[in-house]
């Protein structure tokens, strides 16, 4: 008598998988979910998943609803966050089910009925995302030089994240991809700063001799933060932010003299169109 039953999925083969890519999301900000769906329409395109889903924390399609529609036997929640904290180990781990209240940690694999469901880590904590801040602060100077761009060596880079007291993982996500760009002494210097933890990011100015600076949002989507309250500290007037924020235009333009130095300022790391392969690599880890 033959078996009905589905034969297993070899290892890396996923057409038999959703994909499940989890982003915060806003009611008040559209752009906050944009990567989630620009990633998502990128992986989908492939073919490689038997569906890929968006889902988010603070809108519509949210979290608990999209894994009760995820249809295959097996299904990837992979969280599009830029460091481990309270959303990607706590608030969504707790929501999935892989945590239990009170449990000091989580599980990242268990069997729901049929399926079987894997956690995967945050995009934002693999090592893989240098690449994409290099690919980022590279491609904004060559996309705009003036008169002729700079080599990486007569740059100083500036990644700039949010930083804060309450997850000090903000912050450590920040300083790694500092150090190990360091360590390939690509650029004439490297230095993280944050909005609400020292060194600030309006301090970048006096922390390098090098006239031509480079400055790339650590954060997944081009939001309020991006858009808005960086340009401001980098000594963008607010009312220029605004105006060109009412014309759908960029907030700063590239490059910008401040303060005797050419700024570069690009996008945030989380639209790269290369972070769709990171995503796919943690895809890869969680199915070991």
């Amino acid at each position: 008598m033959l078996s009905t039953t589905k034969p297993c999925a070899k290892t890396g083969d996923f057409s038999d998988a959703s994909l499940i890519i989890i982003g915060h999301g806003s009611t008040r900000n559209a752009e906050s979910a944009a990567p989630v769906y620009q990633h998502a329409a990128e992986l989908r395109r492939r073919g490689i998943f038997a569906e890929v889903l968006e889902a988010f924390w603070k809108q519509e399609p949210y979290i608990a609803e999209v894994a009760r529609n995820a249809a295959s036997r097996r299904a990837f929640f992979a969280p599009l966050f830029i460091s481990e904290g309270y959303f990607t180990e706590e608030a969504i781990p707790l929501e999935l089910g892989f945590r239990q209240p009170e449990q000091a940690s989580f599980c990242r694999k268990q069997t729901r009925g049929s399926q079987t469901w894997h956690y995967c880590a945050p995009a934002g904590t693999h090592e893989s995302m240098v690449r994409i801040v290099l690919a980022r602060a590279l491609g904004v100077v060559e996309k705009h030089p003036f008169p002729r761009a700079p080599k990486p060596d007569q740059m100083a880079l500036f990644i700039a994240g949010h930083g804060t007291e309450r997850n000090e993982n903000s912050r450590r996500a920040v300083e790694y991809q500092v150090e190990a760009i360091r360590s390939m002494r690509t650029f004439f210097e490297a230095h993280a700063v944050f909005m609400e933890e020292e060194p600030k990011i309006s301090d970048c100015f006096g922390m390098t001799d090098a006239r031509n600076l480079v400055v790339v949002p650590f954060f997944i989507s081009d939001g309020l933060h991006s858009r808005e309250d960086i340009p401001i500290m980098l000594g963008e007037s607010e009312k220029n932010v605004r105006s060109r924020l009412a014309g759908s235009l960029g907030t700063w333009r590239n490059p910008t003299e401040r303060k005797g130095k050419m700024v570069w300022y690009s996008g945030s790391v989380g639209t790269e169109p290369s972070l769709a392969e990171v995503i796919l690599e943690r895809v890869r880890e969680a199915e070991q």
